[in-house]
């Protein structure tokens, strides 16, 4: 399982449930990195999305323990249990965990890979990503590309997912 997100120097994904900065070379990043993918996503990102509509060219799921919520084009979940469950069904490589932070935190440890726009600039948050810089596990292995919109420098960065050794040479 993957993850793509936008971060800046302090971690920081959002404030007041949208997007910290108009990056329009991350946006394409992110269509051509998800597309004809599984995305997976809280309510409160779906809601986010031009009209509330679930993203045009890929399996859209939701997490949510409103029983009510009912939106179109998506699969909904009530728990990220039942959600591990669902995605057995697709190739791991083909699932992206796209936010919000909560959702982010509770799917970290299942990723393998984590796409990060690395934003060159800090903003006013109130949502941040864990800081893939400081957690043992997870090691920047690529930068795979850059970019600069409305003066804001960034580049796209691979993080992965280390082995964890047993302490007698084996993994």
């Amino acid at each position: 399982m993957n993850l793509i997100a936008a971060a800046d120097e302090n971690w920081a994904i959002g404030k007041d449930g949208g997007l910290l900065a108009h990056l329009p070379g991350d946006m394409k990043f992110f269509r051509e990195t998800t597309k004809e993918k599984v995305v997976v996503m809280g309510r409160k990102t779906l809601e986010s999305f031009p009209g509330k509509k679930p993203l045009k060219n890929r399996v859209n799921i939701v997490l949510t323990r409103n029983t009510d919520y009912a939106p179109e084009g998506v699969t909904l979940c009530g728990s990220v249990e039942e959600a591990l469950e669902l995605l057995k069904q697709y190739d791991s490589e083909d699932v992206f965990i796209i936010g919000g932070g909560t959702v982010y935190r509770a799917f970290l440890p299942y990723c393998k890979k984590a796409y990060i726009t690395h934003i060159f600039h800090t903003f006013p948050a109130d949502t941040v990503f864990p800081d893939l810089d400081r957690e043992p596990r997870w090691k920047q292995t690529k930068v795979l590309g850059t970019g600069e919109d409305n003066g804001i420098r960034y580049e796209f960065r691979l993080y992965e997912q280390q082995p964890v050794s047993d302490g007698k040479g084996g993994i």
